[in-house]
């Protein structure tokens, strides 16, 4: 699919084997939802992801590393060469996976990144399908979708400290609750 640019806040694309990759300003997430929607019939919002990069590109991060024994799982490889990831404009991704209803339509994510306490717009108005996926990445990363209808936790208890998918979270000594007693 061509006409990218024209995706309001548009930063950069990239063509993947599964799906295209769109870059938009986080502050016109929503219009540039719209615009999918509206303009190139994307009709649902199949998933939003959030990923955490945390110390991306800093000392010990890597590619994979084969050897001599190993299987070349993801090629290409490194070949025991320290590579350093490129680096990524925030910490946090924010996707939303995009599918048109149509036979032989493509798929498309939309992409913007925020950091650390910085709020995104929610898309429930434009797909009413990311109700829970907005809510899902709020409780498992703590990213806040402003607009939200009703951003509470999905998945833990409401008393649950912390996020448990981001790359900071304690691993290990988390007591185990198995009804509400204490």
């Amino acid at each position: 699919m061509s006409g990218w640019a024209r995706v309001p806040g548009y930063v950069s694309h990239r063509d993947g084997p599964e799906m295209p990759t769109v870059t938009v300003e986080t502050e016109l997430i929503r219009e540039a939802c719209e615009h999918a929607r509206d303009q190139l019939g994307f009709d649902m919002c199949v998933d939003v992801v959030a990923t955490d990069y945390l110390g991306w590109g800093g000392e010990g991060v890597s590619g994979y590393i084969g050897t001599s024994t190993g299987r070349d799982l993801m090629h290409p490889m490194t070949q025991g060469l320290q590579v350093l990831p490129e680096l990524k404009p925030k910490r946090f991704s924010v996707s939303y996976h995009l599918l048109a209803l149509r036979q032989g339509a493509p798929r498309a994510r939309l992409q913007c990144w925020a950091d650390e306490g910085e709020h995104v717009a929610s898309v429930v108005s434009v797909w009413p399908t990311c109700d829970w996926h907005e809510r899902e990445v709020y409780d498992l990363m703590g990213i806040v979708f402003d607009s939200h209808p009703n951003l509470e936790r999905l998945l833990l208890p409401e008393d649950w400290e912390g996020h448990p998918l981001r790359k900071d979270y304690p691993i290990g000594g988390e007591p185990v609750r198995f009804s509400d007693a204490e």
